[in-house]
């Protein structure tokens, strides 16, 4: 008799439910139509859950219940009848009891008892509240101290990120403020070389630890899948990690702790990748830092940070808008202003045209405004002689010649049109010049249309600025051509919609050996052109090779075989037997579908 029969098939059954006996399946009760039965008899299976003794049914029922608390984590019914007592109580007789956890199935009862805690808890504050007065933290601390392993620490921090960002229940989890914080902080730097460690990298897939690789893909698929998934649940570690960190350092809590220069470094290069890209990953938690004063302090201290900052800023990235709000917020700030603006001026000055991006209108104004707020006050007096000028500059072309044009298109149309034409002109002069091989002579024709073109005439000086920085990438100016074609993609309309401009710069990235720009740069020209069907060899290429040099565990196996090829190259002159190298994981070229989940912070 299979589960969904054999208690709906006899009465008797239901009757010994009511009064006391215990159900025969967790499933029949699911099925239950009667709801003062079905209530009472969860109650009961709840209650006495961890008593089961069937393993695999065990595993099973947890398993259920996780994915129906997944489907609908805003139903009442089984948080009003105990289901964060019973988690609790199933974590504790994991971590006490070894010799139970490790019989059967139950190896897998903390991971679904956990997993079941956050999918309850991440939409419901008043679900997190039941949570946390079941006496659910205490056991989740555990389980984040590393007391089984990396897959428990994955559905734990995910669990402690959503009781945190509760009002009502932030105090529960500060309660362990300074552990909480700091094991949050090593798990982000070192899960990534965790999970390489113990699983990728691990030749012999016997050699990993079977529970593992059977939630990774449910038991189905080969090693090529165990391998995307492991670097999925890597990253959301990773990212669970920063979001519950995030939630402190919103509150302003552990800013001194959180902003450990080591750590601030790591913090720069944790973007989430491909497979998490609805994270914003270290962005997010740089961005909440940037909003208290102390934490403007440190960032501004870091040159690492800064640096990523601006590329961001000029990146065709999803979380773009983020590394800009990051660098005026530190504008702003007279404390940190003059600390970043060496460096992030140049940046921003090929931004200043943008209009519109992610909903925040008229940014290119904001930013003008945030760079030339003190510029009239103290005249450049605390400028360096290349920042004055630049500020000058900006000046000149923002404000007195957007009024001197303003006032000349109204008082005679006609001036638009002749100057149009005077530019197109010029622009056909310089392509004349690029075809017979004058690149610097069509750079200063470009150079001259794009100081006549008039402000309002947004395609043709993106087109202009598009044109110039081809020919600077051909002169090997990398850092000119990506100012060009950033300057484009910010006239594009929509933005960063340019294709052009968006290959040239991501070639410049890779020049420049930014692979993760050069990545995001090709994927958007990819996704904005029409190949029908066919996307162009080089752009599989790049793709490819970015996707290669932007895998999340390229440092972690870069650590681990370079110390191998040392000792193989040594002993190759000492005549000692060579270490074999281990051979770089596989990954094809493909590109990544960027699949969105129901909830930005949940997944599998």
């Amino acid at each position: 008799m299979d589960h969904f029969s054999c208690c709906t098939t006899n009465k008797m059954a239901r009757t010994h439910v009511v009064i006391g006996f215990r159900p025969c399946c967790f499933f029949c009760v699911m099925e239950e139509k009667d709801p003062c039965v079905r209530k009472a008899c969860l109650e009961l299976a709840l209650r006495d859950m961890h008593m089961t003794r069937d393993d695999t049914e065990l595993a099973l029922t947890l398993s259920f219940i996780w994915r129906f608390a997944m489907a609908d984590p805003e139903n009442p019914e089984l948080p009003s009848l105990g289901v964060f007592e019973c988690m609790t109580r199933l974590i504790k007789k994991g971590l006490e009891d070894v010799e139970w956890v490790m019989t059967g199935q139950n190896v897998y009862v903390p991971y679904y008892a956990v997993h079941i805690i956050g999918s309850y808890t991440m939409k419901k504050p008043e679900f997190a509240v039941k949570a946390v007065e079941s006496g659910v933290i205490a056991p989740l601390l555990e389980l984040m101290r590393g007391k089984m392993s990396w897959v428990e620490q994955r559905v734990v921090v995910r669990a402690l990120g959503h009781l945190a960002s509760y009002e009502r229940t932030f105090e529960a989890v500060a309660a362990y403020e300074d552990e909480v914080v700091r094991l949050a902080m090593e798990i982000a730097t070192t899960c990534v070389d965790v999970v390489y460690e113990e699983f990728v990298s691990v030749q012999e897939r016997e050699g990993t630890v079977r529970y593992h690789s059977e939630l990774l893909t449910r038991g189905l698929g080969g090693l090529e899948m165990e391998d995307r998934k492991a670097e999925e649940w890597a990253s959301q570690l990773q990212c669970w990690s920063l979001h519950l960190l995030n939630c402190f350092a919103y509150k302003e809590r552990s800013i001194s702790l959180i902003c450990n220069k080591t750590f601030l470094k790591d913090l720069s290069q944790m973007w989430g990748g491909l497979v998490n890209h609805t994270s914003p990953a270290g962005i997010g938690l740089i961005r909440i830092l940037c909003y208290s004063r102390k934490g403007r302090g440190h960032v501004s201290g870091s040159r690492e940070i800064i640096l990523s900052l601006c590329n961001l800023s000029q990146s065709s990235d999803d979380w773009q808008y983020m590394g800009i709000d990051c660098l005026l917020l530190l504008l702003k700030d007279q404390e940190t202003r003059y600390k970043v603006l060496e460096t992030s001026l140049f940046y921003l000055l090929d931004l200043v045209e943008l209009k519109a991006l992610n909903d925040r209108q008229n940014l290119g104004d904001r930013i003008t405004r945030v760079l030339l707020m003190d510029y009239n006050i103290k005249k450049g007096c605390v400028y360096t002689p290349k920042t004055q000028k630049a500020l000058k500059e900006l000046w000149r072309v923002k404000v007195e010649r957007r009024k001197r044009e303003r006032k000349l298109m109204s008082d005679n149309q006609e001036n638009l049109t002749e100057t149009s034409v005077l530019v197109s002109l010029i622009k056909q002069q310089a392509n004349q010049l690029l075809c017979v091989g004058d690149i610097e002579g069509a750079i200063k024709c470009y150079n001259e249309a794009i100081s006549l073109c008039p402000l309002k005439l947004r395609r043709k000086r993106m087109i202009l600025y598009s044109d110039r920085g081809e020919c600077n990438l051909l002169l090997g100016l990398v850092d000119a051509a990506i100012s060009d074609c950033t300057r484009a993609l910010c006239l594009s309309e929509p933005v960063n919609s340019h294709g052009k401009s968006l290959w040239t710069r991501s070639r410049a990235y890779d020049i420049k050996g930014l692979s993760r720009e050069s990545l995001m740069d090709c994927i958007m020209f990819v996704n904005g052109r029409c190949f029908r069907g066919k996307i162009p060899y080089y752009a599989t290429q790049m793709i490819s090779k970015q996707m290669e040099a932007t895998w999340l565990f390229e440092e972690a196996r870069a650590s681990r075989v370079l110390p191998q090829m040392i000792l193989k190259e040594k002993n190759h002159f000492t005549g000692l037997s060579t270490i074999t190298e281990e051979p770089g994981k596989k990954k094809d070229g493909r590109m990544m579908q960027r699949k969105k989940p129901d909830h930005p912070l949940d997944f599998d």
